[in-house]
């Protein structure tokens, strides 16, 4: 039997941070959110899931003509990811669920947002892009040199580490399959953690009562 963090670890909904598809927003409210997604719209079913720019939402309705999904948004999404600023014609990084059998291209992500983090700079290298972020310093203890994290549902190596901002280096592919390529300094992105780094933790406080 497993134990019991375990098995709850076991029953997560899962997703690797690797975008499958930039779909684009239709209408938008404080309570709804819908996304045109021709790609991976025969995929989808009510009350499925999907992540949308990182965060784990479920789909209520679809939209055969449009091609699209709906799916609400509560006051806590809405507070702590960039889906509440979300406009018509946006663009949004998509992501299915991992399957069980799947490849796990990217690493962990539960689709939860821990924070956002902002755009400091974008600076081009070679054919690859540069760019800078930075988070609140209280969650410093979660970068770690070369460690990942989840951008806006991307997954992403993190580097140059120093008082909250970090480093991620972009390739072309990168860039031209997320929502990245519209993404300007000063712009907020989601940020989910390594969880691995957040249960251990987690489980050392626990043991140090």
């Amino acid at each position: 039997m497993l134990h019991p963090s375990l098995e709850a670890f076991s029953i997560m909904l899962m997703f690797t941070g690797i975008v499958a598809d930039v779909g684009e927003v239709l209408h938008v409210t404080p309570e709804r959110l819908t996304v045109s997604t021709p790609k991976l719209f025969a995929e989808l079913d009510v009350g499925g899931s999907i992540a949308v720019n990182g965060v784990c939402l479920t789909v209520i309705e679809l939209a055969p003509a449009t091609e699209s999904f709906s799916a609400d948004l509560s006051p806590e999404t809405r507070a702590r990811s960039n889906l509440g600023t979300l406009r018509r014609k946006d663009l949004v990084n998509l992501e299915l669920p991992l399957r069980l059998w799947d490849r796990l291209g990217g690493h962990l992500v539960l689709g939860h947002v821990d924070t956002q983090a902002e755009l400091v700079s974008i600076t081009r290298k070679e054919k690859s892009l540069l760019c800078r972020f930075a988070v609140d310093k209280s969650f410093s203890r979660y970068l770690v040199e070369k460690g990942t994290i989840a951008l806006d549902g991307i997954s992403l190596t993190i580097f140059n580490i120093k008082d909250g901002q970090f480093d991620v280096a972009i390739i072309p592919h990168t860039w031209e399959e997320t929502n990245l390529r519209t993404r300007r300094p000063g712009d907020r992105l989601n940020v989910e953690f390594d969880l691995i780094g957040k249960y251990v933790e987690n489980l050392l406080r626990w043991s140090s009562r």
